[in-house]
């Protein structure tokens, strides 16, 4: 796990020990919370004066929960001015304190190697044990368990199973053991070590379970651990598949097959490719033809549809043409779907600079169609769609009226334009790449803000007038089946009129 605790980090830790700490009972901080969300939900201006006057009492408190409450809702309400100044002096007033002990835990992830990292927790440790802070619901030793699986995971990746094992076996809070064991699970699998990735995706797979259909209570901690369980189970299955135990994985995929509660792709692939092996081919089709119907097969996935349908059929007589048919079913309810999503607002200007310092404006590109990209460095499932938004841009890189722009944002280091573009070149991507850096006194991501972004990747279609079109968060990794989505939100957003 890579953590790191700047500023909105902080908060969001003491965030999650507060609201942990009060869930079952009713303390000041729980009720000036609750009076705070109360008073913002009105929007009147005598409840925002309200709002004001609690919040100052709250940061002038001596009660560090107290500040960090403060603190976090002036985050919230954008006065990010105030809001640093509060963590930092949270800092210097509560020297033991949680914003404290969260500063000096980021040695731990900071830290290179196995043994440098227990080097600085036991440090860490003694310095802020355990036993100085209150637990509640949702335990507070969850901190700890953070920098227990970064050290066990650290140890995995050197092969020091000993040590991996027994930092592993530190683990304290049930609810989160799932995500720490799947964690190991990938460092082992990342060095070959199908053995001892097997024990631990077991023992995450185990670990969600026991939380599934309420058997530890519903609460959202509860419902966190289960709702691993579908993805936990088929990285379970994949292993199994890949030490060739396929009766074992066919047990497992079916599992996660049927507490999955949407179509995913790679589940039902891997599903199919087990079946296939065990000769189970109608069973393997009807896996596939789901996926091919959704229209989210990979090119992979497309082969092994054929192999098993000549395996059915006993040729691959008709199999072009129940192809092409499928396909087109599959774009005429994407068209259906679309008309039903086609948005008309007006899209926030802005003026960025790109990796050259060159200044760059929505505005250059009236007349145009102008597809957004909000992504970052540090986000996995924004660079995961940049094969299918190379595919996109290239298929339109002779047409002059439509533009594609990548705007990286809420960056987490001081270097966020070397290393956007450090990236882009290292993988070779043909993109224009603008930077929406943080404002120096507001500490804002104007742009991304502008554009009411709660998670990355977004993407937005903007026609020639200078309206969205079409907005999307996330991606599901089918590269075709995102080029095609992309390309009918262009020819639609073309065709539009406001």
């Amino acid at each position: 796990m890579n953590k790191t605790f700047k500023h909105h980090s902080l908060l969001l830790l003491s965030g999650l020990v507060l609201s942990a700490s009060v869930t079952q009972a009713q303390t000041p901080v729980n009720n000036a919370r609750q009076e705070l969300d109360k008073l913002l939900l009105t929007k009147q201006p005598a409840d925002s004066a309200q709002v004001d006057r609690q919040l100052s009492k709250l940061a002038a408190s001596n009660q560090e929960a107290e500040m960090m409450l403060a603190a976090q809702y002036y985050y919230r309400l954008k006065n990010t001015g105030k809001s640093d100044s509060l963590v930092k002096l949270a800092l210097e007033k509560f020297p033991n304190g949680v914003q404290a002990r969260a500063k000096a835990e980021q040695g731990v992830y900071d830290a290179k190697t196995g043994a440098e990292k227990e080097i600085l927790y036991r440090q860490w440790i003694k310095k802020f044990p355990p036993e100085s802070f209150p637990t509640a619901q949702i335990d507070d030793r969850l901190v700890y368990d953070y920098a227990r699986s970064a050290i066990a995971s650290r140890y995995a990746e050197e092969k020091n199973v000993a040590k991996a094992d027994a930092f592993a076996n530190m683990l304290e809070v049930d609810f989160w053991k799932g995500n720490a064991y799947a964690g190991l699970t990938q460092a082992f699998l990342k060095n070959g070590d199908l053995v001892h990735a097997e024990i631990y995706a077991k023992k995450a797979m185990d670990s969600a379970g026991s939380y599934l259909d309420g058997q530890k209570g519903d609460s959202n901690a509860a419902k966190f651990a289960a709702s691993g369980y579908p993805g936990l189970t088929t990285t379970y299955a994949n292993i199994l598949f890949d030490e060739k135990k396929y009766n074992e994985a066919l047990k497992y995929s079916e599992m996660a097959y049927q507490k999955s509660t949407s179509l995913n792709p790679q589940l039902n692939y891997r599903y199919a490719q087990i079946l296939e092996k065990l000769g189970h081919n109608q069973e393997a089709y009807d896996k596939l033809e789901q996926i091919v119907k959704a229209g989210k097969a990979t090119p992979e996935m497309a082969a092994l549809f054929k192999t098993v349908y000549v395996k059915v059929k006993g040729s691959d007589a008709g199999f072009n043409e129940y192809a092409a048919d499928l396909h087109k079913s599959f774009i005429a309810g994407l068209k259906t779907r679309l008309t039903r999503e086609m948005l008309n607002e007006k899209a926030a200007t802005f003026t960025l600079t790109d990796l050259n310092g060159k200044e760059v404006s929505l505005q250059d590109y009236k007349g145009k169609i102008v597809v957004l990209d909000f992504w970052a460095t540090w986000c996995g499932p924004c660079k995961a769609s940049f094969p299918a938004m190379q595919m996109a841009a290239n298929k339109y890189k002779n047409d002059p009226n439509v533009q594609f722009l990548f705007i990286h944002t809420w960056e987490r280091s001081a270097t966020a334009k070397q290393d956007a573009s450090a990236y882009i070149k290292s993988m070779n991507y043909k993109f224009e790449v603008l930077m929406d850096l943080k404002d120096p006194a507001t500490k804002e991501n104007k742009v991304v803000s502008s554009y009411k972004v709660v998670g990355i990747p977004a993407k937005f279609v903007v026609d020639a007038e200078g309206n969205i079109r079409f907005k999307l968060t996330g991606f599901d990794g089918s590269n075709e089946a995102a080029v095609e989505e992309l390309s009918m939100m262009i020819e639609m957003a073309r065709k539009s009129k406001a």
